[in-house]
């Protein structure tokens, strides 16, 4: 579960005011999409649909909103409402007709037959007759969406993070051709399921998260990126598939260029076969507007470097072979032609006109091969290599700034960092960590990744944390808002022992315990006791719901105020041994009417 642990609760209104104003914008070209300064994507929905209408609900008993324009006051609605499009213009209930409609809040979207619950706006247009939706989501959002809809059970941690990058690099890097939102949400662009994948979300949640902020460059400049499923064996530069994107790729893009792939084929090359009427094929591409009707002969008339087919011969007219695959993947599914990679051969029978193909791969084959990433992250790779395999001469850098991560190892730790003179600092963290260990008397659990960011704002958008938040920590990866600030404001100690105290707990935690409980820790731990305080105005479970989503500073604290004050309860009558022993193992009905 995404969840963003704050800091030690007195600190809050500090840094609140300490922090806030303090983002910054960082300068740089960009190639293509834009910088996307605010963190945002506009992502279209249901791009592939031709819907006419659609109903938008609130999600469960929340309240949803609705704008008939841009700057116009937002207008609260409890109950289904009908949007329709009329011409180029949408239909918002018994509405009078608008240019477009923005709606905000929990919202439950339904047409052909697919519901969608949002979180996030949407703009609801309308062209030709057909309704148009844009959703705004942070970038990392985006990123950890496409990273569940494209992974597979093969995938590892490194080959995840690896993948992270490249659709990160691909959303940010270069222009989609879309009107009216940066990105859709096909294959055209990148597949993201609204609705599905949940069996990938926690991995690539993890992988988005420790990658957060991180695309491809090459000699300073923002790189081009691209990912497929299989390549076969060898790559193809950009050229090869996509004649119109290079003149001369090796030039233009020598980062995708096009070389062998012993991952991908070391347990064999994956082949395919088809076999296509010569009727199917002709309404294909006519219907793709490929191929005029009336052709009898398809050849290979040119190849790549990879040994791909680049251009096809159909009758007389000479077209890409990539257009050929979209076309037949659009019209029949993308079972058929796997990839542009084959042979083709012509059958007459009494039956008709076949045409036979026989290849390798699938996809496009241009950059990352994930079944390729996948094998080298389970022979032990990371994500830094697996990029150089399939990226030559590439690096990964912070997006807004071009700078590299530099690591810093101390103690059980690991300090990610912009800012090389943090590496001054790292005696004051690791004082922090043992301070943590002495009053917990736990002990890492492997390395902790402590990310310094390189402004508050740069935080923010990575980790989706709100904006009382200096700090937080999942699992054992710990994001902060830069270390240098903390420092300045005398704070640096009091929020990375509480950050410790958080891997630590996390940790040692079983899957079952209380979130109040392991919260109610770290506070007790990481400041003042706070058992002779008076009780607190919440009870046990309204804790544990305000700390799960508090919706504003007030809430959090007094959450954390009654999570602190019961643990410290529980210890002061039982002892930390007893504790710790009920955090890994769950807390006994006993325990917990003692306390209350």
């Amino acid at each position: 579960m995404n969840r963003f642990l704050s800091i030690l609760t007195r600190f809050f209104s500090i840094l609140t005011l300490a922090l806030v104003g303090m983002a910054i914008t960082a300068s740089g070209q960009t190639s293509g999409a834009g910088s996307h300064a605010d963190g945002t994507l506009r992502v279209g929905l249901w791009t592939l649909w031709h819907d006419k209408a659609l109903t938008a609900a609130p999600a469960s008993s929340a309240s949803a909103t609705i704008r008939s324009c841009e700057s116009c006051a937002a207008r609260v609605f409890s109950h289904p409402i009908q949007i329709k499009a009329a011409s180029g213009k949408v239909i918002a209930g018994d509405g009078d007709p608008a240019a477009s409609v923005w709606l905000g809040g929990a919202l439950q979207l339904s047409a052909h037959g697919e519901t969608v619950m949002l979180h996030n706006p949407v703009r609801v247009s309308a062209r030709s007759g057909e309704l148009v939706l844009a959703v705004t989501l942070p970038v990392e959002s985006y990123v950890e969406r496409v990273v569940a809809s494209e992974s597979g059970a093969a995938d590892g941690p490194e080959s995840l993070k690896a993948l992270a990058i490249v659709v990160r690099s691909f959303a940010l890097h270069q222009a989609h051709g879309h009107a009216d939102y940066d990105l859709c949400d096909s294959t055209h662009c990148q597949l993201l399921h609204w609705n599905g994948a949940s069996d990938r979300r926690a991995a690539a949640h993890s992988a988005t998260l420790s990658t957060a902020g991180e695309t491809l460059w090459f000699h300073g400049q923002r790189a081009a990126a691209w990912f497929h499923q299989n390549c076969g064996g060898r790559t193809a530069g950009p050229a090869e598939v996509w004649p119109g994107k290079s003149a001369n790729a090796a030039t233009a893009m020598p980062w995708l260029v096009s070389r062998a792939d012993p991952y991908c084929t070391a347990h064999g090359a994956r082949e395919w076969s088809a076999t296509i009427s010569l009727a199917d094929l002709t309404a294909a591409l006519s219907a793709a507007g490929v191929a005029r009707p009336g052709w009898k002969t398809l050849t290979v008339a040119r190849r790549g470097e990879s040994g791909r087919a680049a251009t096809l011969l159909v009758g007389s007219t000479r077209i890409s072979a990539e257009d050929f695959r979209i076309a037949v993947g659009r019209a029949m599914g993308w079972g058929k032609i796997l990839s542009t990679w084959f042979e083709v051969s012509r059958l007459d029978s009494a039956q008709g006109t076949q045409f036979a193909f026989h290849g390798r791969g699938s996809g496009h084959g241009v950059g990352l091969c994930q079944a390729g990433a996948a094998a080298m992250s389970a022979q032990g790779h990371d994500a830094g290599q697996i990029l150089a395999q399939f990226f030559p001469g590439a690096t990964v850098a912070d997006e807004a700034s071009g700078t590299a991560w530099q690591s810093m190892r101390a103690q059980a730790f690991n300090l990610e960092t912009l800012d090389a003179s943090d590496g001054q600092l790292l005696p004051q963290l690791s004082q922090a960590l043992g301070e943590a260990e002495s009053r917990s008397g736990l002990q890492p659990a492997g390395t902790i990744t402590l990310r310094s960011f390189r402004s508050t704002e740069a935080f923010r958008q990575a980790t989706l944390a709100p904006g009382w938040v200096a700090a937080f920590t999942e699992g054992n990866w710990i994001g902060a808002q830069p270390l240098r600030t903390l420092a300045s404001r005398k704070l640096l100690a009091p929020v990375m022992r509480h950050e410790f105290l958080h891997a630590l707990v996390e940790s040692q935690a079983a899957p079952s315990t209380p979130l109040w409980l392991r919260e109610g820790l770290v506070e007790a731990w990481a400041g003042d006791p706070v058992a002779k305080q008076p009780a607190p105005r919440l009870k046990l479970d309204q804790a544990d719901r305000a700390l799960a989503g508090a919706d504003n500073e007030a809430q959090s604290k007094a959450a954390h105020d009654a999570a602190a004050f019961y643990a410290q309860r529980l210890l002061d009558r039982f002892g930390r041994g007893q504790v710790l022993a009920w955090l890994r193992n769950g807390l006994p009905a006993s325990a917990l009417a003692a306390i209350q």
